[in-house]
């Protein structure tokens, strides 16, 4: 088979068990263990891995698959558990694995570019965050509060789903816009719900200051200090591949979740 593949691993017990049997279950037939040049990176924790194996190998997306096992709770990346081993290799092994995509998120700002599978935010503990905020080139609505949430289909059951957003279902290509803390009076009011928009959509955010605000990239935050315009939109050259070797229904991983 020589297949080249990586592994990306939860820093726990029983992770770390998993990884070895899958490793001597792989070496059975053919698979190598490449980290520089792999073809498949296989996941071995929880959604919060799956997105850090996500960013570690952003440089190289066109060119691996990522195929997951969960070793807690059932994920929303993941169709296996730890006690699946054996059906999970067998599906790739036999190549009985359907590969699916899933957008990303793009941020510009000051020339810098940043990428989120789940959300990107734009947060401000600090001070109230005053913002336009701009839907493909037209002005939209002046916010005030603590932040904004953009999320992808994947995102929407995350921080998103937190701030009374909605779940939405694996299939659609949606990307959500909710509020963090928004200031609602007579006097200043923004749409005050999280509204679904077109994969296509482009969000722009303008501020005489975002000082003291960060841009949380998933689990990653930037400062915005001197930073006056963000740009939001999906990427159109990138991409997330996913191995599914079985099909489980949505709604179940919802259920085994919340």
């Amino acid at each position: 088979m020589n297949k080249r593949y990586a592994l990306v691993i939860r820093p726990d017990e029983t992770s770390a068990k998993i990884a070895d049997q899958l490793r001597k279950r792989l070496a059975v037939y053919g698979c190598v263990e490449d980290p520089h040049m792999p073809q498949t990176i296989f996941v071995i924790g929880g959604d919060g891995t799956f997105i850090y194996a996500v960013h570690e190998y952003m440089p190289h997306l066109d060119e691996v698959c990522f195929y997951g096992i969960h070793t807690g709770t059932l994920g929303f990346y993941t169709d296996y558990l730890d006690t699946d081993l054996d059906a999970f290799v067998s599906a790739y092994v036999n190549d009985q694995c359907t590969e699916v995509r899933y957008p990303i998120l793009s941020a510009h700002y000051d020339g810098h570019e940043v990428h989120g599978i789940n959300e990107i935010r734009i947060e401000n503990a600090a001070r109230t965050q005053v913002m336009e905020i701009y839907v493909n080139d037209r002005k939209f609505e002046d916010f005030r509060g603590t932040g904004i949430c953009v999320c992808t289909q994947l995102g929407s059951t995350a921080y998103n789903r937190s701030l009374g957003g909605a779940v939405i279902q694996e299939g659609l290509r949606f990307i959500e816009m909710t509020e963090i803390a928004g200031i609602h009076h007579v006097k200043y009011r923004s749409l005050g719900s999280p509204i679904v928009m077109c994969e296509n959509t482009q969000l722009r955010f303008e501020s005489e200051s975002f000082d003291h605000a960060l841009l949380g990239v998933d689990s990653d935050v930037l400062p915005l200090d001197g930073v006056k315009s963000i740009t939001m939109h999906t990427s159109p050259d990138l991409s997330v591949r996913m191995l599914r070797g079985r099909q489980v229904s949505y709604f179940d991983r919802l259920k085994s979740l919340f």
